[in-house]
């Protein structure tokens, strides 16, 4: 059926060579526009993707290490939801710049540094953070004991000593907190170097269920 069917264009063809030359032109034009569309749908999809759902960020410092090493790239999650203890935020920071830190108490958690055994506690339950926390590190040289407003969050590197965290901005707006309103997304995937990439996932210390919820 296909070879009728090209016998037969072939034989309206021949009808003129205008005719011919008419219908071949008409094809390209309609694949270069289709070709065009297609391109142009691509890139608009792209964008909207962007602004509203994913975003690529590559890390600037050593200030999350080991989680996360300077020059890797992390996916953003835009639509991620309420911002939970936990969670790997990129946040407009203190300095008006992309910022990512880890969030370690929400709205209404006392946090507090530290207790008997050198340990963060939220709400009183000391947190083991050994399989975030860099290595060589401790959970902090700077003792501190915050109630977070309602809205905000307390966010703090896993590198410790190199990360100018909440601790660092105590004298600013909110003690040292940053609004939920600040935040673009969750990180939760390293895509790249390839050799690194990996999901972000919540650490258990820091998903369970802690006495002062929101």
């Amino acid at each position: 059926m296909k070879g009728a069917a090209g016998d037969g264009a072939a034989e309206e063809g021949t009808a003129g060579d205008g005719a011919k030359g008419e219908k071949k032109s008409s094809g390209k034009g309609g694949g270069l526009r289709e070709s065009v569309l297609l391109v142009v749908s691509g890139v608009v999809a792209a964008l909207l993707l962007n602004m509203f759902v994913i975003q690529s960020f590559d890390i600037p410092s050593e200030s999350m290490e080991n989680t996360l090493k300077r020059d890797d790239k992390v996916i953003v999650n835009k639509l991620h939801g309420e911002t939970e203890r936990g969670d790997v935020v990129v946040f407009t920071g203190w300095r008006d710049e992309y910022t990512i830190k880890r969030v370690i108490a929400v709205g209404g958690d006392t946090v507090k540094c530290c207790d008997a055994q050198g340990r963060i506690t939220v709400n009183g339950v000391p947190l083991d953070e050994k399989p975030y926390l860099h290595p060589d590190d401790f959970p902090s040289g700077d003792k501190f004991e915050k109630v977070v407003p309602k809205g905000r969050l307390w966010v703090m590197g896993d590198h410790r000593s190199a990360s100018a965290d909440s601790r660092a901005h105590e004298e600013q707006e909110g003690e040292g907190t940053i609004s939920e309103d600040q935040v673009i997304g969750r990180a939760f995937a390293i895509y790249w170097p390839f050799s690194r990439a990996t999901v972000l996932s919540t650490p258990d210390t820091l998903a369970r269920t802690f006495a002062n919820t929101r």
